[in-house]
């Protein structure tokens, strides 16, 4: 009877560029099967992996797979072939984890090309050694990779990939697509010269039944809000090619976990592609995109469904922090639901976040919202009071200063594209054959990407800038509209809801103050505190035969003494 044979598993894998250098997945399979021939192996499994990164085993389904086999023992394999030790991963952490699983199952690791066996003495460690400098190897491919991205991002060609929505590729160049630039333009129209955000475009949009054309790399028919910011946020629809807005980093404390990263500071430069849309367009929207960046906080309302018009903005008198509305249920002395009580009260009464307040009254919520609506309507029921905020509504706001600073980027904006120019000029004129060419066009090269620089660091003050203006003129429009709101503010108080009352106190009031015990009189409210200034001068109000209410200039604050 003879000898059984050892039986072994070849692992086979390339990435695109290892085929072109002559690694390809018959290449490695032919060596692998010769030298089992020779050894008398018994080939009894084969696993390859066609286009895989070596940077880790995940995403290497076959690899897998043969691990799998190999702890399930299925096929009692002694070894594993690959044709290097590179095949088997470039991870040198991976390579040392996983070999050592391979051998907690009695499996070993042949690398052909290599002549390393980890069943020997020096096996194991010449693995440790020639993973690592694969490890060095991938990183050096990489940034080799990177390198050749960058010089063709600048100079203005398209860097592989998908085409962006609105533009095909044709030998590699972008062009426009007419049949998807058309929804590109809509959407950068809508969103200059409308009032409406990228949710209000994808309505209009499917309304007026634009819809996105399937490509084999999209799977959502429509243009949805996030698709449409994105797009929105694409300088390459103005004509730029963008390298660098992205970055893969590493998920800290993990090992393999990637994820995408926006940078601040990527390379811009102009694409030898047409625009979609102008550049003053693209600019109009990233303004528009950076005013509207702010996150609002929602008011906290908890279980309850009821609407506390005051909760927050009304202080505690002890501690000053804000103080929320609650609900609690009173009952009858058979135990037996009386009715729900609202009222406001502190928000440390109970231990929050280390603080404890010894403020335990519950201010009636009704009680208050009242008496704060009170002191407006007798505020605004002032026969001065029209007349000031009429004034306060035509006054002009003053933007010259940020105007100003706009103009001034404008100037360096066109100062330095005709320096890019000219450096542009220099650059076709220069003579090959002159002996001092390379180090001339290095030169030349090195200004052209530091005048990139300065032009990308510019515009984005520009915008910035633009967008300061535009906050500072809807902050006047927002001024304008509360103004219009006091002057009618009984008639509309009356027929607003509370979720809109709501919303009024909050654009309206900054903090109300109140006494630490009701006073005499019935009354809480101590004083109010507003966001705008309402009163240019001191006039007094009655709130009833034994109080005043007093607003004061400046502070915009209503008193009540």
């Amino acid at each position: 009877m003879g000898k059984a044979r050892t039986k072994v598993y070849i692992y086979t894998r390339v990435s695109t560029a290892m085929q072109i250098d002559g690694y390809s997945l018959d290449a490695q399979k032919a060596r692998m099967k010769a030298f089992a021939d020779y050894n008398d192996y018994e080939i009894v499994g084969e696993y390859e992996d066609a286009g895989k990164s070596g940077k880790s085993i995940e995403g290497r389904f076959e690899f897998n797979r043969m691990m799998e086999d190999i702890k399930s023992g299925k096929d009692g394999v002694a070894f594993v072939l690959v044709f290097k030790l590179s095949r088997f991963g470039r991870n040198a952490a991976d390579v040392l984890s996983t070999l050592q699983i391979m051998q907690d199952f009695g499996v070993n690791l042949i690398c052909v090309e290599d002549g390393i066996d980890s069943s020997k003495d020096a096996g194991k460690l010449m693995i440790s050694v020639l993973s690592a400098v694969a490890e060095i190897e991938r990183e050096n491919i990489r940034v080799q990779t990177m390198e050749g991205r960058i010089q063709k991002a600048r100079e203005g060609k398209w860097n592989g990939g998908f085409a962006p929505y609105g533009y095909r590729l044709v030998d590699g160049k972008l062009e426009i697509n007419e049949e998807e630039a058309p929804a590109i333009r809509t959407i950068f129209d809508q969103y200059v010269h409308t009032d409406i955000g990228s949710n209000g475009i994808a309505k209009y949009l499917e309304n007026h039944g634009i819809h996105k054309i399937q490509r084999q790399n999209g799977k959502n028919p429509l243009f949805d809000s996030h698709l449409i910011r994105l797009i929105l946020k694409n300088p390459v629809y103005c004509g730029k090619i963008a390298y660098g807005r992205r970055k893969t980093e590493k998920v800290h404390g993990t090992r393999n976990d990637y994820h995408l990263v926006e940078q601040d500071n990527y390379i811009l430069v102009d694409g030898l592609h047409e625009p979609i849309v102008t550049e003053e367009v693209w600019q109009a929207a990233q303004v528009k995109l950076l005013a509207q960046a702010k996150k609002y906080e929602h008011v906290n309302r908890g279980k309850d469904e009821r609407t506390h018009l005051l909760s927050g903005i009304v202080k505690c008198p002890i501690c000053g922090a804000g103080m929320y509305g609650n609900k609690s249920i009173k009952h009858k002395k058979d135990g037996t639901k009386y009715k729900d009580f609202y009222y406001y009260g502190c928000k440390h009464r109970s231990m929050t976040r280390g603080h404890k307040c010894d403020y335990k009254k519950q201010i009636r919520e009704e009680l208050l919202d009242d008496a704060v609506a009170e002191i407006i309507v007798k505020l605004v029921s002032n026969p001065k009071f029209a007349d000031m905020m009429q004034q306060k509504i035509n006054m002009k706001v003053d933007t010259s200063a940020i105007e100003q600073e706009i103009a001034n980027y404008e100037k360096q904006l066109r100062q330095s594209y005709s320096v890019k120019s000219k450096i542009m000029e220099e650059i076709d004129s220069l003579d090959p054959d002159d002996r001092h060419y390379i180090r001339r066009k290095a030169d030349l090269d090195d200004r052209l990407y530091r005048m990139y620089d300065k032009i990308e660091e510019t515009e984005s003050r520009l915008i910035e800038a633009r967008a300061k203006k535009t906050a500072i003129e809807a902050e006047k429009i927002t001024g304008d509209n509360i103004y219009k709101v006091l002057i009618y503010f009984d008639k509309l108080y009356k027929v607003m809801n509370d979720v809109e009352k709501r919303q009024l106190m909050e654009s309206l009031i900054s903090e109300i103050q109140i006494f630490e015990d009701r006073q005499p009189n019935g009354q809480w409210l101590k004083s109010m505190k507003f966001k705008l200034p309402i009163i240019e001068g001191d006039m007094e109000l009655s709130l009833d035969n034994d109080e005043h209410v007093e607003t004061v200039v400046l502070m915009s604050r209503v008193s009540c003494i």
